[in-house]
């Protein structure tokens, strides 16, 4: 034949595009060229493909002359998932399997020397852009990338765990007796881990006291509202955060796969904590593309890898103000996109913020005991390094109290997780039964079908007369005060929601 066509995918930004993986085998000067805009690793597959051939006790055409295209030729091609198409077709094209089967298939792994299969980076987000265009293709992955693309509903995925057994399952009819094939089985769809209810080491009744913040808590978790903690050093604010992902409402599927597919990207998803919203806490060196994602290729970052999960940035004030002022635009839009010279990736950053800070410097204005020791400029340069376009898309801001002695020994335990989670699922649910999505996603047109009592409506006017807000805090003051309608189960948003929703866009300065 001389000739194959292979099924295949690559990864750009949170997309996959198809690629057609083309072997020609001619007569001339023995020779295996690689075309198409191939990265450093893909071109080292050539040495690679050809001791898994061999090694696998099949058959390389060593004497003709090899040419892989991987079209389009427009488009960058990275990693070493290219590897197995590649052998599969120069094995179709040497008619050593069965070419018209293959092509029933998307194909894409890593070979060793060996010519076992590896698991690659990015299967699920594989799987989940490329099925919308190809739901007739099935699979083949090597182990732990197949079991990730399972995920997929209605998806067929095969695992692979050797080259010999891809060839084995595409043999030509009548090619002798079938050899041990045990390596080759199909992966059920679904095949997952249940969701993992909170941990007891992080429930939300081992902090003691703290009213205020935990009710703060409890309303951002219901609404996926943004929430920044402030207080003195010890005071509880990390402990809390961590707590957060507790009481968050359950995802739904597509959140799940989209949340998965984002890990996946960055080769850190782990099938036990399936269905589990993403917790993210990078530490505050991080750079900007650390949080919002680059490279090249473009990878996802913290904000893309905590979609429909929480981003916790501890000691807020310490990142550098470029990253700090690359969250606005994700927070505001759901998405990231990162423009290149040659190309542009796009990433989902629909992410709840949870961030912490001090008050000043040493930790202690406010506090009785010890006293600040901080001079005012110093407290207003501190300060500063966050700008009001950053918090004015900072949905609750709550001041964390440093508790006494004695209530932080004699406290009674509060409410678990579980039960606080219950309510939030609620709340949830009636806000998506409503309007389609959770408060914090609330568009502008739907804001103005909210249900204000007459009171409510006032307060917020006046409210926002006096203190000079914007639209945006306006938005944002509903939102939450529609929060807290829902917790509340009434059909309207009353007075004492608005109160409760404007008390937690207090100044920063306590």
């Amino acid at each position: 034949m001389g000739y194959a066509q292979i099924h295949t995918c690559t990864v750009l930004g949170s997309n996959a595009p198809s690629v057609t993986v083309e072997v020609h085998l001619a007569n001339g000067l023995p020779n295996f060229s690689l075309v198409g805009l191939a990265d450093t690793e893909v071109r080292e597959a050539r040495e690679r493909v050809r001791s898994a051939i061999l090694n696998s006790g099949l058959e390389f055409p060593s004497n003709k002359r090899i040419i892989v295209n991987l079209a389009p030729a427009d488009l960058p091609k990275e990693s070493g998932r290219f590897d197995l198409p590649i052998a599969v077709g120069i094995l179709a094209a040497s008619e050593q399997i069965d070419a018209q089967a293959v092509q029933q298939h998307v194909f894409a792994g890593e070979l060793s020397l060996s010519g076992e299969l590896r698991p690659v980076r990015g299967a699920l987000a594989m799987a989940l852009g490329h099925y919308q265009q190809n739901k007739h293709l099935a699979w083949v992955l090597p182990p732990h990338s197949a079991e990730e693309a399972a995920l997929l509903p209605d998806a067929r995925v095969y695992r692979a765990a050797h080259l010999r057994d891809v060839a084995q399952a595409f043999a030509l009819p009548g090619q002798g007796p079938q050899q041990d094939n045990s390596g080759w089985s199909r992966v059920l769809p679904g095949t997952r881990g249940a969701a993992v209810e909170s941990d007891i080491e992080t429930d939300l009744q081992d902090v003691r006291g703290q009213a205020g913040p935990k009710r703060a808590l409890e309303i951002a978790a219901a609404g996926g509202h943004s929430l920044l903690m402030i207080g003195p050093p010890g005071s509880g604010k990390s402990m809390l955060a961590q707590r957060l992902a507790g009481l968050l409402p359950a995802l739904s599927q597509q959140q799940a796969l989209e949340s998965a597919a984002m890990l996946s990207l960055a080769g850190q998803f782990q099938p036990l904590r399936w269905a589990r919203p993403a917790y993210r806490h990078p530490h505050h060196s991080a750079t900007m593309a650390a949080l919002v994602g680059g490279g090249a290729p473009p990878r996802p970052g913290e904000i893309s890898l905590a979609h429909h999960g929480l981003l916790f940035l501890d000691e807020l004030p310490e990142f550098s103000r470029l990253a700090l002022e690359a969250l606005r635009e994700p927070l505001e839009n759901g998405r990231i996109t990162l423009s290149r010279a040659k190309h542009q990736a796009e990433f989902p950053a629909r992410f709840q913020l949870i961030a912490a800070m001090n008050p000043c410097p040493c930790g202690y204005l406010g506090a009785s005991q010890p006293a600040c020791r901080c001079a005012p400029e110093q407290i207003q340069r501190y300060q500063g390094k966050l700008s009001g376009p950053l918090l004015d898309r900072i949905d609750m801001q709550v001041h964390v109290p440093a508790l006494p002695p004695e209530m932080l020994m004699q406290a009674p335990l509060g409410e678990r997780s579980a039960v606080v989670q219950a309510r939030c699922q609620a709340a949830h649910e009636r806000a998506v039964k409503r309007q389609g999505v959770s408060n914090h996603a609330l568009s502008a047109a739907q804001l103005q079908t909210l249900k204000l009592q007459a009171q409510a409506q006032q307060l917020v006017q006046q409210q926002a007369a006096r203190y000079g807000w914007s639209a945006r805090a306006v938005h944002r003051v509903l939102r939450v005060a529609q929060t807290i309608a829902d917790l509340a189960q009434a059909d309207e948003i009353e007075h004492a929601h608005v109160m409760q929703a404007m008390h937690f866009r207090m100044p920063l300065k306590p």
